[in-house]
């Protein structure tokens, strides 16, 4: 594109001949432009220069346009249209979408989540791209250049008023480990838990985490262990816990699906009390004029809001289960 060209060509001249070719007299352009007559003249005289044409030529019926300014017409009035649905503001309809959304989140909050969020929107915006990232660090920044649109994480420090947050609930921590595993016999301490090998799940930003729990949640914890397993990917986590003595700090909220927590007991965490990890939903500013944003925005905080009122008194049931075992 020659924007040195373009950059030369008032809009309002395009404008103006749009007018002549549809009314093909001057007098009467100049009324529905609000101009003078005399104005409207040094306007055509302007046209002329630009497209190096007549443009309108005098005869005993009036102007008439010149080849040019008939082949002017059809791509004037094409040009002229796009712009204003440019800068028009539209009704937004999810189902004409056809793009790709990029959804920060960890695999265990999308367990919870995704299954209910992705039939919602299949029913919406069958055409929506939506591309999720499990394990990506640096999510603020990310979200600031355009590589997210969305992430959905444990509670940051520190947002800056370049980003909009609204907190989707919290879930107290619990130690998740296999049925009849050799933790259930008494109760437990952190000494006990330095005996087995304990599964971290990745946390992305740990270090800007706001985790009232301290380090004995996500470092103190686990620290001294006879053994380790970082990983992302839950099921295969889950199917470790299944089959060894490990042990993994986990949101409560996991042992909701019984295809996921079958085999599972979810214990007592030692000294954290009555903790809990909060969530939040985060985008940038710059998309606070985005209607496809704010739609998915809603989208997404209702289906949390949907989910939630199902989740308490089941966690409570299963938490309160494995502490009665284990004492």
């Amino acid at each position: 594109m020659n924007t040195k060209e373009l950059a030369k060509i008032d809009l309002n001249l395009l404008i103006s001949l749009q007018v002549l070719l549809e009314e093909r007299n001057v007098s009467r352009a100049a009324e529905r432009l609000f101009i003078t007559q005399p104005a409207m003249s040094k306007t055509l005289s302007r046209l002329r220069a630009v497209f190096d044409d007549a443009l309108f030529t005098r005869s005993s019926h009036g102007m008439q346009p010149t080849p040019r300014a008939l082949e002017l017409t059809d791509r004037l009035t094409e040009i002229l249209s796009g712009i204003g649905q440019l800068v028009s503001k539209q009704a937004f309809n999810p189902a004409l979408i056809d793009t790709e959304i990029t959804l920060a989140l960890s695999e265990y909050i999308g367990v919870a989540l995704l299954p209910t969020l992705a039939k919602r929107l299949q029913m919406q915006a069958p055409n929506l791209h939506l591309r999720i990232v499990t394990r990506v660090e640096n999510q603020l920044e990310q979200l600031a250049l355009g590589k997210l649109d969305f992430a959905i994480h444990i509670r940051h420090q520190h947002y800056s008023p370049d980003f909009r947050t609204i907190d989707l609930g919290s879930s107290p921590p619990v130690l998740l480990i296999r049925e009849n595993h050799p933790l259930q016999a008494g109760n437990i301490s952190l000494a006990d838990l330095a005996n087995y090998p304990v599964v971290r799940l990745y946390v992305s930003d740990r270090e800007q985490l706001q985790v009232k729990a301290g380090e004995d949640l996500f470092d103190g914890l686990g620290t001294n262990t006879r053994g380790s397993l970082e990983i992302s990917h839950l099921m295969t986590a889950m199917e470790v816990l299944r089959n060894t003595d490990y042990y993994m700090l986990g949101p409560a909220f996991l042992t909701q699906n019984e295809s996921i927590s079958h085999g599972i007991t979810a214990l007592p965490v030692p000294r954290t009390g009555n903790s809990s990890v909060n969530y939040v939903l985060a985008t940038h500013q710059r998309t606070e004029n985005s209607p496809l944003h704010n739609w998915l925005w809603e989208e997404i905080t209702c289906t949390i809001r949907e989910l939630r009122p199902t989740q308490p008194r089941k966690l409570r049931q299963r938490v309160a289960a494995g502490a009665a075992q284990h004492r």
